[in-house]
């Protein structure tokens, strides 16, 4: 007889399938609750694991290119570009180094975008993969918990049923 800590014998009796035609992410749950073991380490933990420099780059430029703080920053910078730009600087004395139509501004907006773009899908690419990672993480921890309850529900079961025949076992001497 196997076992009941054997995730062949699990597969059978919690879901009434053989281990073998489960899915990967079904072995690896019924093999922690055969060991008693944790699933794992949560998506985070398993993104800051496995990320790189260019990762970890990626998604600062994401979070702070996307943010009213840089926008607010940025509409500043391009006012002050404008206004430098315009006739204050001949007010003192000096040519405007990017006289309107403000060429100069137009190619370091155009080159901020075309790098920016990139890094910020970039940085939604490295999320979404994590977002898989929580979504496999979270479909692994409510098969663990409704294996477990199964369990449990069962052994409940197998007492209650034991108590009972214990019980008539009294009434009858």
């Amino acid at each position: 007889m196997q076992h009941e800590a054997d995730p062949h014998h699990l597969a059978r009796e919690l879901l009434g399938r053989d281990y073998d035609d489960l899915e990967a992410d079904e072995q690896r749950v019924l093999e922690h609750v055969a060991l008693g073991t944790f699933t794992g380490p949560d998506a985070d933990e398993l993104a800051q694991t496995h990320a790189k420099y260019g990762d970890r780059l990626a998604d600062k430029v994401a979070k702070h290119g996307g943010s009213w703080g840089f926008i607010g920053l940025f509409a500043l910078v391009l006012f002050g570009w404008m206004l430098l730009n315009s006739r204050l600087l001949e007010f003192f004395g000096f040519e405007p180094f990017d006289a309107y139509p403000f060429i100069f501004l137009n190619l370091l907006l155009s080159t901020l975008a075309a790098v920016q773009a990139p890094i910020i899908l970039m940085s939604q690419n490295r999320h979404a993969a994590k977002d898989r990672i929580t979504a496999r993480h979270d479909y692994e921890v409510n098969l663990r918990t409704q294996l477990e309850i199964l369990r449990l529900s069962r052994k409940l079961d197998q007492m209650i049923a034991e108590i009972r025949a214990e019980r008539r076992d009294n009434v009858g001497k």
